[in-house]
């Protein structure tokens, strides 16, 4: 499962959010997996990346929902401070929301596993 702020659903639902960057310990998705988005669904995992974030460019940034990439790295100063003095590394998440039937389908395989 990954967790979004609000503010970035409509995006994800939208399909012009296509990206996350997250600071984890060690990668924690891999290409081809499903996960799920309180709100928004459920995605297909299409890479995970290893990233510097101090060469991320704007051009970077837009899939992630900010027009710049100030504006992202501001945004990750805030939600990851404690990841940032510890060193964690950075993963580049790129992901596509699935198509109403695959949803409806992803929805029913969660169900029949409970």
């Amino acid at each position: 499962m990954l967790l979004f702020k609000k503010k970035f659903l409509a995006a994800i639902r939208a399909g012009e959010k296509t990206q996350t960057i997250r600071l984890w310990p060690f990668r924690r998705m891999k290409p081809g997996q499903r996960s799920y988005i309180p709100g928004a669904g459920y995605i297909r995992i299409l890479a995970v990346d290893e990233i510097v974030l101090a060469e991320l460019s704007d051009a970077d940034a837009r899939p992630d929902g900010f027009a710049t990439a100030a504006a992202l790295h501001a945004e990750l100063n805030g939600l990851y401070a404690a990841q940032l003095a510890a060193g964690q590394q950075a993963y580049r998440i790129r992901f596509e929301l699935l198509s109403p039937s695959e949803q409806i389908d992803a929805a029913a395989a969660r169900r029949a596993r409970r």
